[in-house]
């Protein structure tokens, strides 16, 4: 977790106001999530961080590429994703308060900076679709065709030519009775 210590934001020092912060994420970041869906990819982060008196509101925008396994031909393929999400962190007093919610975290009065990477990592996992294929619209060229030739003669399904070729003539009355 040492690598994830770009992303700690001190906002105490912070005045009020807009502030822009830009991340990359690529390999490095995935890596430091042992279960993670997605293993590499090349994004950039642009976050808005409007503190106020109250509560401070990061803005995220995360544009780029992940790439993801296929479900069927195991090849690694490219999406894009393009995420606008929105966090709320309010200030409050009271340390044992725990009213975390998905929109609103709390931020006691001894915290002084706000780990944006786990938001970040939620944020591209939520962007991960739950079938991952190739086949998908725009990514065909990366689609194996070997280990679909492979899957297909693998599968126990023949084609019908390949079925006449071997059939018996013996056969054929038997197949014409159950017709009927």
């Amino acid at each position: 977790m040492k690598s994830l210590q770009e992303y700690r934001i001190s906002y105490t020092g912070l005045k009020t106001g807009r502030h822009q912060f830009e991340f990359d994420i690529d390999e490095r970041f995935f890596n430091e999530f042992e279960y993670s869906l997605v293993k590499n990819g090349k994004l950039k982060v642009n976050l808005e961080l409007d503190k106020q008196e109250t509560m401070i509101i990061l803005n995220f925008g995360i544009k780029g590429s992940i790439y993801l396994n296929c479900d069927v031909c195991l090849s690694d393929f490219p999406i894009v994703v393009d995420i606008q999400e929105r966090q709320i962190a309010k200030f409050h007093e009271d340390e044992n308060l725990e009213d975390d919610t998905d929109e609103i975290m709390v931020l006691g009065k001894n915290e002084y900076e706000i780990n944006v990477a786990p938001l970040i990592y939620e944020y591209i996992n939520l962007a991960v679709p739950y079938f991952h294929r190739c086949e998908e619209p725009g990514a065909t060229e990366w689609c194996d065709k070997g280990m679909l030739e492979k899957l297909q003669t693998l599968s126990g399904q023949n084609t019908e030519e390949e079925q006449n070729e071997d059939a018996d003539p013996r056969w054929d009355a038997l197949k014409r009775i159950k017709k009927q």
